[in-house]
């Protein structure tokens, strides 16, 4: 079979190795003669697994022992409500950046709980070129219970290198569904973390909650008992049914990334990946990036051609080349290679001489 490289956003690739072990153990986990599908949550050895995915991953992030590991359903957008659910009481405000889709949707949901202030935006400069607000401390309304914010803009391929902070002093949380694993952060810069799974922890279904000790309890009456951090904390992730193939995936891929050397690994992966693709596109002149330097993704790598006439042959000449899923979103246009840490160099590679090619007969 020819080398397949998947640059969908998401859901992504998953690491090869994970496939194959999960392929090896569907109908056979753990000498059960039974999937994990087919166990009870509650059971041995599905406990013992989720308590390893706990620390494998506190192991990874380097998880403060004041902070909560909640495995959730909903994903990120679970998490939109979750977030002012469990930190405000209605009439409250919160500040929120936006820099993207993702920051919209997020401040959208909110505002059905609370009021919302967007306080710092992505802006273009004269070239047009896109960047995120470089400003360490954004200032907010003095009773601003939290700064939202997205380090990376999975669509729009705006990326932080940064953590901002509130200058009330009030809590950062940060939808870290695109960058999460990526590469090494200071946990104790944010009071929540949240990250849908479907990018760099496992598939769909699955939510992971990075929660300041002292940012849970208050939950709102009003709040679904599964976007309840305090009850999905004591009944340690399984008040109900948790998404549990999605879980042991996710059990794996900690697994997977502690053996490639953890986070640190992965960032001089993800770096130099990105940088293949970024140069190549700079130094073409069939090829552009709409989004500045400073500011650019090393997760999500949109980019346009010459002219949108050609967009269609190349999305059918790549598809044919083994290069999947590489329309860009339709609000940015053009295409858009998604290299999370699943992603080899070698598929990028494969992109980069596809390009070249694609460049030479039709530039």
């Amino acid at each position: 079979m020819a080398d397949i490289y998947n640059f969908c956003a998401g859901p992504a690739m998953l690491p090869a190795p994970v496939m194959r072990k999960a392929q090896q153990e569907l109908l056979d986990w753990q000498g059960l003669g039974t999937s994990v599908m087919e166990v009870s949550h509650r059971g041995k050895h599905f406990i013992e697994m989720a308590d390893k995915s706990e620390r494998d991953l506190r192991t990874l992030l380097n998880i403060p022992s004041n902070y909560k590991v909640l495995f959730m359903h909903g994903g990120g957008r679970g998490q939109f409500a979750a977030v002012p659910l469990n930190m405000t009481k209605p009439g409250d405000q919160a500040a929120f950046v936006d820099t993207g889709v993702w920051s919209k949707k997020a401040v959208e949901e909110a505002s059905r709980f609370i009021q919302t202030d967007v306080v710092a935006s992505s802006y273009q400069d004269e070239q047009g070129l896109w960047h995120v607000p470089q400003q360490s401390v954004v200032e907010v309304a003095d009773q601003a219970k939290y700064l939202h914010f997205c380090p990376n803009e999975t669509i729009e391929g705006l990326e932080f290198n940064h953590c901002p902070q509130a200058s009330n002093g009030a809590p950062v949380i940060a939808d870290m569904s695109s960058t999460i694993l990526s590469r090494p952060i200071n946990v104790s810069d944010y009071g929540i973390i949240y990250a849908g799974a479907q990018k760099n922890i496992g598939p769909s279904g699955l939510a992971v909650a990075i929660v300041r000790d002292d940012l849970v309890g208050y939950a709102r009456k009003e709040t679904p008992a599964i976007l309840n951090y305090q009850l999905t904390d004591e009944f340690d992730s399984m008040y109900n049914t948790p998404p549990t193939y999605s879980w042991y995936l996710a059990a794996l891929v900690f697994e997977w990334l502690l053996e490639q050397g953890g986070v640190a690994a992965m960032a001089q992966r993800n770096e130099a990946k990105a940088n293949i693709l970024y140069d190549y596109i700079d130094q073409s002149d069939f090829y552009r990036s709409q989004v500045a330097k400073d500011s650019r993704s090393w997760m999500n790598v949109p980019f346009q051609l010459a002219s949108d006439a050609l967009n269609a042959d190349f999305l059918v000449q790549s598809e044919a080349a083994g290069l999947r899923a590489l329309k860009g979103h339709r609000i940015v246009g053009g295409m858009r290679a998604s290299i999370y840490n699943a992603m080899p160099e070698q598929g990028v590679i494969a992109l980069v001489d596809f390009m070249k090619e694609f460049e030479r007969t039709h530039g």
